[in-house]
């Protein structure tokens, strides 16, 4: 769904731009899985908006998104409804409100009268005369009453906190145990608070066709910060030789490119490549060092993603549309360095994607590491003898990371783990604080600044080994 072009139904000409674009991408997320982060900055280009305007509608829209958890006990109390009795395009205006009313500097009548203005327009004037009473009723009180009154009703401390910092109850729960693996529970209330912080913008140049800028950061030595914040006067201008990258997931390419010397010939994969950063920084390590990419995406649209993150590279890249399982299988021992950056809960990425943390449940961890663990083992298969395979996830949960690569171990004989650590240790410009037992590697947004992105790598051993 495009928000942007969406019509506006009648009656919402008062409507902010804004506000409007803000709400359109919050429908677009509850209707359609949407993400807010590729949805909102085409919605804010098509507008046409002003810079003042623009960062109006990423504030809303993050914002609310972010502490959507919080607002509807807010709403809840509130209203005296539970929210699943609310019209979802209702609860979205309730929530875009509540959010302008308790986080921000807008006028209350502003975000009172707009929110309402939005409800009236598409769910007639029975629910907007609710939701004026609902704003009205949230707008008496100040965030900090709010805060304490929805936390009298927690049932335990993790729910408490789940309220104050706007994360899942379970999601926490995986935050603690993961920190805790590294022995820093203490970390939690750091992490917890680095995911509700817009991220910098993090580009990359990829090697051989672009200079890194300044800001440098601290650790890939592809990555760079955006000069004011807005990477488009940079992007623009690169021809797609430098784009916006995420320095964890920098590392993780470089770490596969560095995990042993590359002899010329090699042949490489990015078996779940969508949507193509990770390949294009791949393929330009490759074609420095004399090793060709293929890439192989599941979903056509995405694999067109790839094609295009692609385009600006001078070497040819072939991209494969299939089921990473099957196309492993159906390239046994073929690859000398492949990557698996598996589906997950992206649960590293919340700062990001803060939608995310509302869309997963403990349910759908045990179905993602089942197909993890199918994926890695698929690709060790796809390996040649003495080759490596980089597993990534954009998560910190332990059944994600070091629990599908203990299980793809106990299958297999053909197996060596290497040091994930030392390796990124090498490729880094500067020292980086990895901590806990084991030599799989875990980066954090409150320590490192990038998202929680987790790295094993798996060398397959001189003789094929069957699995056990």
């Amino acid at each position: 769904m495009n928000a942007s072009r969406r019509a506006a139904p009648r009656g919402t000409t008062s409507v902010q731009p804004a506000r409007r674009i803000a709400y359109d991408v919050l429908r677009a997320v509850s209707e359609s899985d949407a993400y807010a982060n590729l949805l909102l900055p085409t919605a804010i280009a098509d507008a046409g908006l002003s810079g003042q305007d623009a960062g109006l509608a990423t504030e809303l829209t993050y914002g609310t998104l972010r502490r959507r958890g919080t607002y509807d006990a807010i709403i809840r109390h509130a209203s005296g409804r539970d929210i699943a009795e609310i019209d979802p395009a209702v609860l979205d205006a309730l929530r875009l409100g509540a959010h302008q009313l308790l986080a921000t500097r807008v006028a209350p009548h502003a975000a009172v009268n707009e929110s309402v203005a939005l409800v009236s327009a598409g769910q007639g004037r029975g629910a907007a005369g609710f939701a004026n009473a609902v704003l009205r009723r949230i707008g008496r009180d100040p965030a900090d009453t709010w805060q304490t009154r929805i936390e009298d009703g927690a049932r335990s401390d993790d729910e408490r906190l789940a309220l104050r910092t706007a994360h899942p109850v379970w999601v926490i729960r995986a935050m603690r145990r993961a920190l805790a693996a590294e022995g820093r529970a203490d970390e939690l209330d750091a992490l917890l608070a680095a995911d509700n912080v817009s991220p910098e913008v993090t580009l990359v140049a990829l090697p051989g066709l672009a200079s890194r800028g300044e800001p440098a950061r601290p650790y890939a030595p592809t990555a760079f910060g955006s000069p004011a914040g807005d990477p488009r006067q940079v992007t623009g201008s690169s021809r797609g030789t430098v784009r916006v990258q995420d320095e964890g997931s920098q590392l993780v390419a470089l770490a596969l490119a560095a995990a042993a010397p590359v002899r010329a010939g090699e042949r490489w994969l990015d078996l779940c490549a969508g949507p193509g950063g990770k390949t294009a920084l791949l393929a330009a390590l490759a074609d420095r060092d004399g090793a060709r990419v293929e890439a192989n995406e599941v979903v056509p649209a995405r694999a067109g993603l790839v094609r295009n993150a692609l385009r600006p590279l001078p070497v040819e890249v072939p991209v494969h549309v299939a089921d990473g399982r099957e196309f492993a299988a159906q390239h046994a021992s073929s690859f000398d360095r492949i990557l698996v950056d598996a589906p997950c809960t992206g649960l590293g990425a919340l700062r990001r994607r803060p939608e995310a943390r509302w869309r997963k449940s403990p349910a759908d961890v045990a179905e993602l590491v089942e197909l993890q663990t199918e994926l890695l083992d698929a690709a060790v298969s796809a390996l040649a003898p003495g080759g490596i395979v980089a597993y990534a996830t954009c998560s910190p949960h332990l059944a994600e990371t070091a629990g599908v690569v203990s299980e793809v171990l106990r299958r297999r004989d053909d197996l060596i783990e290497l040091d994930a650590r030392a390796v990124l240790t090498e490729v880094s410009v500067s020292p980086i604080d990895l901590a806990g037992e084991g030599v799989g590697a875990q980066l954090w947004p409150h320590r490192h600044g990038t998202d929680a992105m987790y790295l094993a790598l798996l060398q397959r051993g001189p003789h094929n080994g069957a699995d056990t």
